[in-house]
């Protein structure tokens, strides 16, 4: 397989899913403009998702459109990172999953601003200016929360024990990712996973929150294993087009 393919199905594969998850607190926010800005999130996330699986598509060229791709795919050929499957939960570890992938994201598309690939450059410079408003904003919550009542506090060192292990799993790569980095088309991950420890460990501290010790992270994200919430997101994505082949808006 193409590993531009590989790597454009990661990228979008990732912000479709962490989009459809999000996309479950419409109307359920805890107040009106938090829920508006949960909301445009998740949109965000799921224009991201688009753009790219358009270029997969191009990169395929074997006749399968973006709907294609994103809705009719099996299990084991999606791409996205585990943390990207997990519950939502509680509102804290819904920010601790937005605060997360934003940092990871970040990362990402600053690095992608510089490929080779000119398209590929293009499309994370766009998304980069979304993602550093999602960066601010859950940033903005991890803080009120470790530094608002026992409870608040609470729960998101709860959310910490829940996921934390699943974050190192983002940065794993897909086949044939290396060639890409040979040819600085894509950055190396390791190298972003570094710069994601340190950043992390800043803002824990300006939190005020106890950075997780415990070094275990979950393999195998990327891979085709999902977790065992992924077939439940996939039902529900994939309902109409299965029931009505062909369908569209």
């Amino acid at each position: 397989m193409n590993p531009l393919y590989n790597y454009l199905l990661k990228l979008a594969d990732d912000s479709f899913i962490m989009g459809q998850r999000l996309s479950a607190w419409c109307g359920e926010g805890p107040y009106l403009e938090e829920d508006i800005a949960l909301t445009n999130i998740a949109l965000d996330e799921l224009g991201q998702a688009n753009n790219f699986y358009v270029y997969a598509s191009r990169v395929a060229d074997n006749g399968k459109s973006e709907d294609d791709l994103a809705f009719l795919r099996y299990e084991h050929e999606y791409l996205n990172a585990h943390w990207t499957e997990l519950p939502n939960e509680d509102y804290a570890q819904t920010i601790l999953k937005v605060y997360v992938f934003a940092v990871y994201q970040k990362l990402m598309y600053e690095a992608l601003s510089n490929s080779a690939n000119e398209e590929l450059s293009a499309l994370a410079q766009k998304s980069l200016k979304e993602v550093r408003y999602h960066y601010t904003h859950a940033a903005s919550w991890m803080k009120i929360f470790a530094q608002g009542t026992e409870e608040s506090k609470a729960r998101l060192v709860k959310s910490l024990e829940n996921i934390w292990e699943y974050t190192k799993g983002l940065f794993a790569k897909t086949e044939g990712e290396d060639d890409l980095v040979a040819l600085n088309i894509v950055p190396n991950t390791d190298a972003l996973y570094e710069e994601f420890l340190a950043i992390t460990q800043k803002d824990f501290a300006d939190f005020g929150l106890e950075y997780p010790a415990n070094p275990f992270m979950q393999p195998k994200s990327r891979t085709g294993y999902h977790t065992e919430y992924f077939g439940f997101i996939l039902c529900e994505l994939q309902y109409m087009q299965r029931a009505y082949p062909g369908c569209t808006w």
